[in-house]
């Protein structure tokens, strides 16, 4: 079975992954979201999508996610990728283990569908992907050290994926959300930010939304600040 528009989002069982299912289901996308909690079965099938329990640390379970989602829609329009949390450390008492743990979470995240879903974009001649990544990509914070390392490499290998497959019509883009409230909220942080407030995860998503949709079709390789204006000179 066919049909128009088809995202897959991973992560997505809370937090802004889950923002973006909603957002995306409610311009028109099936989804298909793949969380380790068991919530974005509950939410995609709250969505009417499909939802697969696994890791985005799996590529066993991506691909399950994949499969399932083609098996079912035969296409795939728009992949989001999320993300959880990595290490958090003095940045020389990180340990090795937890650097690759960094890696994992916040780059190989992104590496591991997208080798799933090019070819499927390819054939398309059509496609967006759109990752979700940090206003302290280019500006680091000691406070995000494995964010910062791994998501500035994110902003690199998305140039390079851009240059590659912009022929194909496929696009890749990153967010860089900055204080949003799916995190714990402080009077410090919100006095950091120009606008004076946090930003919602429905602000995200609905930054998402507009990168995968036609819209945003002459948008690719670009890294976006959804921030308040926190990081505006960086």
């Amino acid at each position: 079975m066919s049909v128009e528009k088809v995202a897959v989002i991973t992560a997505g069982g809370s937090g802004m992954g889950a923002e973006a299912a909603k957002r995306l289901a409610q311009d028109g996308f099936k989804v298909a979201i793949l969380s380790s909690s068991g919530k974005g079965e509950a939410l995609a099938t709250a969505l009417g999508g499909i939802g697969v329990t696994g890791s985005n640390q799996s590529n066993d379970d991506l691909k399950r996610l994949v499969d399932t989602t083609m098996e079912k829609w035969g296409r795939i329009d728009a992949l989001v990728n999320s993300a959880g949390h990595g290490p958090r450390a003095g940045i020389t008492e990180i340990t090795d283990e937890q650097w690759h743990t960094g890696l994992d979470v916040y780059l190989m995240n992104v590496i591991r569908p997208v080798r799933l879903v090019t070819p499927i974009m390819q054939a398309q001649k059509s496609g967006a992907i759109v990752n979700i990544s940090t206003a302290w990509a280019f500006e680091p914070a000691a406070m995000f050290p494995t964010s910062a390392v791994f998501r500035a490499g994110l902003a690199s290998y998305t140039k390079i994926y851009a240059d590659t497959y912009a022929g194909d019509n496929i696009r890749m883009n990153n967010v860089l959300p900055g204080w949003i409230d799916s995190l714990p909220a402080t009077e410090e942080r919100r006095d950091m930010v120009p606008m004076k407030r946090y930003g919602t995860s429905a602000e995200i998503a609905a930054t998402i939304a507009f990168l995968a949709s036609e819209g945003a079709g002459y948008i690719t390789g670009q890294n976006l600040k959804v921030d308040g204006g926190l990081t505006r000179s960086v």
